[in-house]
């Protein structure tokens, strides 16, 4: 079916221009290496393959971290969310981990959601570290609102970094905001934020080349919790 484009400019949402996340690598308590990069919208519809079987998984709130993540990227995919990014885990091309934000303006970014596929490995942990990586250190922001939807994300986030509570409602609802300064951040990075770059060039390609994604009991079995793969 044609597209009215002029139409559709208008409910489309005005962009910010972002800088592109430069892709880095980390080596995982399993000793295999995980690239960290930025997903392009063209990619949605493979990350959806992933994402799609933790819908079902009610341990640690996974379905509606899950539910929550499916909506932002096929809202980003249909052009219905203003300036969305998307960060990917990917071990031997495959799909182990996704973060999503976006930003509120200039200087205000809008934390999502973090999902680990594998678990055990702190993945969930690293990812969200470099989406506050890329919010401060690339794109310049000085603050990130941020809530948590789950007891370990709350542990990981609001106490790990430590972040600073505040009054000011967040659009996923709920709770009100925690607050990641640019000063919280800095502190904080020494001991979270890690990865080097370049990546190795057969690393990225294969990274690049797909994004390979687990069956739907691979997927559930990970996010059960075993360790040491």
């Amino acid at each position: 079916m044609p597209v009215d484009m002029e139409l559709e400019m208008v409910l489309r949402p005005p962009q910010i221009p972002m800088p592109p996340y430069p892709p880095k690598v980390i080596t995982l308590a399993n000793g295999k290496r995980m690239v960290v990069r930025q997903a392009e919208r063209e990619d949605v519809p493979a990350i959806l393959k992933s994402v799609h079987p933790c819908l079902f998984i009610q341990r640690d709130y996974y379905d509606i971290v899950s539910a929550r993540l499916y909506g932002e990227l096929l809202a980003w995919y249909r052009y219905r969310v203003k300036s969305e990014y998307c960060l990917l885990g990917q071990v031997d091309g495959y799909l182990v981990g996704i973060v999503n934000g976006r930003l509120e303006n200039e200087k205000v970014g809008m934390s999502y959601h973090t999902l680990a596929i594998d678990r055990g490995l702190r993945i969930g942990s690293h990812l969200f570290a470099a989406k506050m990586e890329y919010h401060i250190d690339y794109i310049g922001q000085d603050e990130i609102l941020i809530v948590a939807e789950s007891p370990i994300g709350f542990r990981r986030w609001m106490v790990e970094y430590p972040l600073e509570p505040t009054k000011i409602p967040h659009e996923l609802g709920g709770g009100d905001s925690w607050r990641l300064t640019r000063e919280i951040y800095l502190k904080a990075k020494p001991r979270l934020v890690v990865g080097d770059r370049p990546v190795p060039k057969p690393l990225l390609d294969e990274a690049m080349a797909e994004i390979k994604f687990a069956d739907d009991a691979t997927i559930r079995e990970r996010i059960a919790g075993l360790k040491g793969r």
